[in-house]
């Protein structure tokens, strides 16, 4: 068997590269620069691996089509692609024309309930379900499945600049996430590319197995870096200011914003919750990693000057 996965120097695809070669998939790496380095990958490991890198850009269609028509498998892991003006349409239509026949996508937990009655209002929840409508009637409901995971521990690499300052500025501290890794979604998502899903899930929701206030999770940083670091709250314009200058378009600010600061959203009552931390123990035969766990292993994200 073979697969193309599609980002795979993303925390997650590069995960999701090495788990389908570990579960016997000949593995096409699929990216806008192919000099990139992946993580987690010597070059050793890739020519061993028997890894083939392929050019192709998420948001032109003739370049996936043609790295699909080269790779000739019938197999991709994808995730969503901003830039397009069809919320990937085109690009899921030139996967099935070119020959993909089976569709793994990183998708999010925020969208609740089917996927066609989310609001344009609810910005990350819709332009996620937009892309799932479009695998839906392009591929069927049978041949793709959806990975919805929580937020994702690697979100707080966005204070790294605070955390080396000694001082974090941020939003509703009080706001929980489960900080699931790239590692564990990684891992799933490349066993259902290679294995297919399991008990008959389209809809595969991942969690991490603890609930974390932000500031929590930021002071827990500083004691495992051993640094202390200042919490420090914003208000809301503070916030979307900090946002916008972030790049990060203004209908986006405003809804994280607004979900951020309803600390009565506990994430811990998500009717999925239990259902997403155990199905990382269904796909992978291991309990889903810690927040802190997952910080002491990945110490030089916070800190580069350590090797």
């Amino acid at each position: 068997m073979s697969v193309i996965i599609f980002g795979p120097t993303g925390s997650v695809a590069s995960v999701a590269a090495r788990t389908a070669q570990e579960n016997g998939a000949k593995v096409f790496l699929a990216m806008r620069d192919i000099q990139k380095p992946i993580p987690g990958l010597s070059a050793e490991q890739e020519r061993k691996g028997g890894y083939e890198r392929i050019h192709a850009d998420l948001t032109s269609p003739d370049s996936v089509a043609a790295a699909v028509n080269v790779s000739g498998t019938k197999r991709a892991f994808t995730y969503l692609a901003h830039g397009t003006s069809d919320h990937m349409r085109a690009t899921l239509t030139a996967l099935r024309s070119a020959g993909i026949e089976f569709v793994v996508f990183l998708s999010s937990y925020t969208i609740a309930g089917e996927p066609r009655d989310v609001p344009p209002s609810e910005v990350i929840p819709y332009i996620h379900a937009q892309v799932e409508i479009s695998l839906d009637e392009i591929f069927g409901p049978d041949n793709y499945v959806a990975l919805r995971p929580g937020g994702f521990a690697t979100n707080l690499l966005r204070y790294k600049q605070g955390i080396e300052a000694g001082e974090v500025k941020v939003y509703a501290p009080g706001f929980k996430f489960d900080f699931i890794t790239p590692i564990d979604m990684g891992r799933v998502g490349g066993t259902i590319l290679v294995q297919g899903p399991r008990n008959g899930q389209r809809k595969v929701y991942l969690y991490g197995p603890q609930v974390i206030a932000q500031g929590d999770a930021i002071a827990i940083i500083g004691k495992i870096i051993g640094k202390d670091i200042k919490v420090t709250a914003l208000s809301e314009q503070e916030a979307l200011d900090q946002y916008t200058q972030a790049g990060i378009p203004k209908p986006m600010t405003e809804y994280i914003v607004r979900k951020s600061g309803d600390t009565s959203n506990e994430l811990a009552d998500h009717a999925c919750y239990n259902i997403g931390v155990e199905n990382v123990q269904l796909y992978t035969g291991e309990s889903s990693m810690g927040f802190k766990e997952w910080v002491e292993a990945n110490r030089r994200l916070f800190i580069p000057q350590e090797p």
